[in-house]
């Protein structure tokens, strides 16, 4: 059996263990399973380490791990040595982990529009939200400029990778919601744990919001309302997902299979 896995802390609401094992089987690969891995990152250095013995082929990394995954790496590609953060690791029959970003082509796919000359606001400063950035400024956006509960950590990120911190959230032509928030439902203070208003959101053409639940986060559901073009993390998940099947398999994914199980969640 070839194993795969999603490594997270918390991971239960993922959906990838549905949407790639639903892969898996549109392409007759019954030898092959996707499942969660649930780890603490206390145990996250122990438990990597000894997934290649274990059987397994690669894992998904998803918060708050993307960071602590790129130093455990043996070797990584030249992006996700930039942007410095991890969602793809490969295990080798030696034990070697090979590591990967497949979130920011993932982010630009699932966008699907061109991005040069754009103005992006980016919220957020752990590994989703570098990807982004990274992705932003490779697209061709005009300025990228990143906001942060904790300005110190905004302001590092920018000082990486060529952005601009914020104080305040501004208005610009891309949103992207790289935060925890709203994936626990907060009622009525979602927007506020983002530094925003329905009027500010308002000011973007489109909105992404890497979070997916059941029903729409305060912030899409603020920037439908206010007439924007939407993306919730389905989207993302599904194109950086496929990615990942790829490079494990060398496979072309089956992205219709995918979505749908992955909107399905089953």
């Amino acid at each position: 059996m070839h194993r795969l896995g999603v490594l997270g802390w918390p991971v239960a609401h993922s959906r990838s263990p549905a949407m790639q094992n639903a892969a898996l089987a549109a392409l007759g690969m019954a030898d092959w399973h996707y499942q969660l891995l649930p780890v603490p990152p206390e145990l996250l250095a122990q438990t990597t380490r000894g997934l290649g013995g274990a059987g397994f082929v690669g894992a998904n990394v998803t918060i708050p791990h993307k960071q602590a995954a790129l130093a455990l790496a043996d070797s990584a590609s030249e992006a996700a040595r930039t942007i410095g953060a991890a969602n793809t690791l490969t295990f080798a029959a030696d034990g070697a982990i090979a590591a990967e970003n497949t979130d920011a082509p993932g982010l630009i796919a699932a966008i699907g529009e061109p991005l040069a000359g754009k103005r992006a606001l980016v919220l957020g400063a752990g590994g989703s939200a570098r990807a982004a950035v990274w992705a932003l400024r490779e697209a061709g956006a005009a300025e990228v400029a990143i906001w942060n509960r904790t300005g110190e950590r905004a302001a590092a990120l920018a000082h990486e990778l060529g952005a601009r911190a914020v104080g305040e959230p501004q208005g610009a032509d891309l949103l992207v919601n790289c935060t925890a928030v709203g994936l626990a439902p907060a009622p009525g203070e979602e927007l506020a744990q983002l530094g925003l208003t329905a009027a500010l959101v308002g000011e973007f053409e489109t909105v992404v919001d890497l979070v997916y639940r059941e029903e729409p986060t305060e912030l899409l559901a603020a920037a439908q309302a206010q007439g924007a073009r939407t993306l919730d993390g389905l989207e993302m998940l599904v194109a950086q997902g496929a990615l990942s099947f790829e490079l494990w398999t060398g496979r072309e994914a089956p992205l219709d299979a995918m979505r749908e199980a992955a909107r399905a969640g089953q």
